[in-house]
């Protein structure tokens, strides 16, 4: 820090210089996030200040929270359902598993090296939850449409298993894993179910009913479900960070509670302590304004660039490439030679954001409301011409 302070002009010409090296949504087709809605924004710079980690401070902000929540819950098929904001999908998985480990712990007999079986394409955040919670991550393996196996997870329970979980548009794929079949197996074995929803959970309630090959339910409908992880911050078009952990009963968010004798209020469930009361106003803002026909908008639109982008595809088979699999969100992943090399070309040359799946490895592409079909249109003619030079 230096001695004395900036002017405000040379601070913000330092900010605008750091702005400049970061990259704006227009080419990136790898990020599950995307610009927030303008309501959002300006709902945000309302409660700056407003910290969730004092409710009795804030009591205005906490019940935006709470309406969010119930709004969630709602969507969920789950009116009564209780939680809290989070900082995304990760802190909600976190706690989630937190949950599992504290009521399988307290069981008799009692549980000493607890365990969690999760599909093999389980966001990375689980590896973090083996690391901080003593919790030994069993991954079981995946089909060929990249859904979890079910003989496969039900092979790693045992005795010392404390829940299960399942994707509902998993990162790498978009896929959503068979949460009906994953709830039997919860509920024969009396196990905790907790549905990774980050990503899906602002498409699937959306998506038009005729353009769906099959059902997929993943929410609170679906019986054994205990808990469910949702992000406004990606296809709900809030800001950074909003993310959702959704409770079926209260018990379950109960089993996290520590005491907080200084607050103004006496207990606290949350990871963290302080919470971003403007991200919770901001999703409220945002979901009263869009309302679920603005979300079915949303949903059709990036669903209609998906449609583009595979049609387009398609024809491009003499070069040899093709789907990885038929979509069922706006993930869409291209089987093709080089994929590296491919990625590497199209960001040096064209400025492309894309990523890459692990096994196998395929172009992964998301389609979000920051991309334009135009967009498509030019992406479409540079991979052409990166298939042709190679």
């Amino acid at each position: 820090m230096n001695e004395q302070g900036f002017s405000e002009k040379d601070i913000f010409s330092l900010l605008k210089r750091a702005k400049s090296k970061d990259t704006d949504y227009h080419k990136v087709l790898s990020s599950m996030c995307t610009s927030p809605h303008k309501i959002a924004l300006e709902a945000h710079k309302m409660f700056l200040e407003a910290n969730l980690g004092d409710l009795g401070l804030f009591s205005g902000t906490h019940s935006l929270e709470k309406e969010v929540i119930t709004m969630l819950g709602n969507l969920l098929h789950a009116p009564l359902a209780c939680g809290y904001m989070t900082t995304g999908g990760t802190e909600s998985n976190i706690q989630a598993v937190r949950a599992m480990k504290n009521l399988g712990t307290t069981k008799k007999p009692f549980i000493k090296n607890p365990n969690i079986v999760v599909p093999d394409s389980a966001h990375f955040s689980f590896d973090k939850v083996a690391n901080m919670l003593g919790v030994e991550v069993r991954r079981a393996a995946l089909t060929s449409k990249f859904q979890v196996d079910i003989s496969s997870m039900e092979k790693l329970i045992d005795k010392e298993t404390v829940g299960l979980v399942g994707i509902a548009g998993n990162t790498e794929f978009g896929q959503v894993d068979p949460i009906e079949n994953i709830s039997k197996l919860a509920l024969e074995r009396e196990l905790f179910l907790h549905v990774d929803a980050a990503f899906g959970g602002f498409v699937l309630p959306f998506i038009d009913p005729t353009l769906k090959k099959a059902a997929f339910p993943f929410d609170f409908a679906v019986k054994g479900v205990t808990s469910i992880a949702i992000d406004p911050h990606k296809m709900g078009l809030s800001t950074i960070p909003s993310g959702a952990l959704l409770f079926r009963f209260p018990n379950f968010l109960d089993c996290l509670r520590v005491d907080t004798p200084y607050l103004t209020t006496k207990t606290q469930s949350t990871l963290t302590g302080t919470r971003s009361g403007a991200a919770a106003a901001a999703t409220y803002a945002v979901m009263k304004h869009l309302g679920r026909e603005g979300y079915r908008k949303n949903v059709a639109y990036c669903m209609a660039l998906t449609f583009k982008l595979v049609k387009g595809v398609r024809e491009l088979r003499e070069l040899n490439v093709e789907l990885l699999l038929e979509p069922i969100i706006n993930v869409v992943t291209l089987r093709l030679r080089e994929p590296a090399r491919v990625r590497q070309i199209l960001l040096e040359k064209f400025g492309w954001h894309i990523s890459i799946t692990r096994k196998p490895q395929a172009l992964r592409l998301v389609l979000m409301p920051h991309t334009t079909p135009e967009d498509i249109d030019i992406f479409l003619k540079d991979l052409k011409t990166v298939l042709e030079e190679l």
